[in-house]
């Protein structure tokens, strides 16, 4: 574990635990690489934490916020989201966002879309402008046309280091099967919550790598990989999908702040039944309504970062 920054992990869970918001926390994935820079991902999480404090001290909601710092991450190509996404056996990037808004319990997704830069934009557009919660595949393209999101080649979504990852998986694959390559998990997200308590959530990924075209995880489904309620807590999952979907993560931690865990408490407790029951690796992140925010995860990595008025900059560790 890496800590930007002076901060001892005693001294981090101090501010996680520090009551009252605005705050921003984010996450960029449990899969994040051992063998990379932890700089790298020190600078991305820090930028997307800022973003989203930003608008909450400019009057924006933390839905906004907690898009404003996704939005960061998916065009980061260091992230699994947006630019620089894990590509499908069939060598194409399929993207999955989510994002709700704790108030009111609207909520917004998109899965397997192909031609949005950044699928939170469609998420959010499919929340405001629709009665639907999940769009798929290209009626959610369409849709996303219609609202003014721009379309982009496929191509213009794929960095040299994911086609070469996507080479080696393909040499495995032609010996082992499909199903059978060993497979990185990843997402981006942000969960937000405002000075008067009201929450949102936001998470984004291209999926797994060497997935089946079509393949959908946890990250666009409500209450698996994103779920926010201003009496509960809000939170953004990240890493097996299946495993995740099968425990409901996201909820199953949002009930414990709930039922009296704190965040970093909940946090905690929602990996290990993720890992008890689903017999799955991940992470999630959680804020509170009351401005108490939590992680926790059961890989060898998880970036995130978070960020509190008053703070001068955002604190990130991997």
């Amino acid at each position: 574990m890496s800590y930007a920054g002076e901060l001892t992990k005693a001294e981090f869970d101090r501010l996680l635990d520090r009551r009252g918001g605005p705050a921003v926390l984010v996450h960029g994935g449990a899969g994040t690489r051992v063998e990379d820079d932890p700089a790298l991902y020190f600078a991305g999480t820090k930028r997307a934490a800022e973003a989203g404090l930003r608008v909450l001290l400019q009057g924006g909601s933390p839905l906004d916020a907690a898009q404003a710092a996704a939005l960061v991450l998916e065009d980061d190509p260091q992230f699994n989201a947006g630019t620089g996404a894990a590509l499908t056996s069939a060598g194409e990037v399929e993207l999955d966002a989510s994002c709700m808004d704790g108030t009111t319990l609207r909520a917004g997704a998109v899965a397997c879309v192909k031609t949005i830069q950044n699928p939170i934009l469609a998420a959010r557009r499919v929340c405001d402008d629709t009665p639907h919660v999940l769009i798929c595949g290209p009626g959610a393209e369409v849709f996303a046309r219609e609202s003014g999101i721009p379309q982009v080649e496929n191509a213009s979504l794929i960095t040299p280091r994911q086609r070469a990852r996507w080479e080696e998986l393909h040499e495995q694959a032609q010996k082992l099967g499909a199903d059978s390559v060993r497979k990185k998990i990843g997402t981006i997200g942000a969960v937000a919550v405002d000075a008067h308590g009201h929450l949102a959530a936001c998470s984004s990924t291209g999926g797994t790598m060497y997935k089946r075209p079509g393949r959908v995880g946890d990250t666009p489904i409500i209450g698996a990989g994103t779920y926010a309620d201003d009496h509960e807590a809000a939170a953004s999952s990240t890493g097996l999908g299946e495993a995740i979907l099968k425990v409901t993560l996201a909820r199953a931690a949002c009930l414990r702040v709930r039922e009296g865990d704190s965040p970093r408490a909940a946090a905690i407790a929602a990996v290990g039944l993720l890992r008890e029951r689903a017999h799955g690796d991940g992470g999630i992140i959680i804020a509170g309504p009351d401005g108490r925010l939590g992680w926790a995860y059961n890989t060898p990595r998880m970036s995130r970062a978070f960020i509190r008025e008053g703070m001068s900059s955002a604190k990130a560790a991997v």
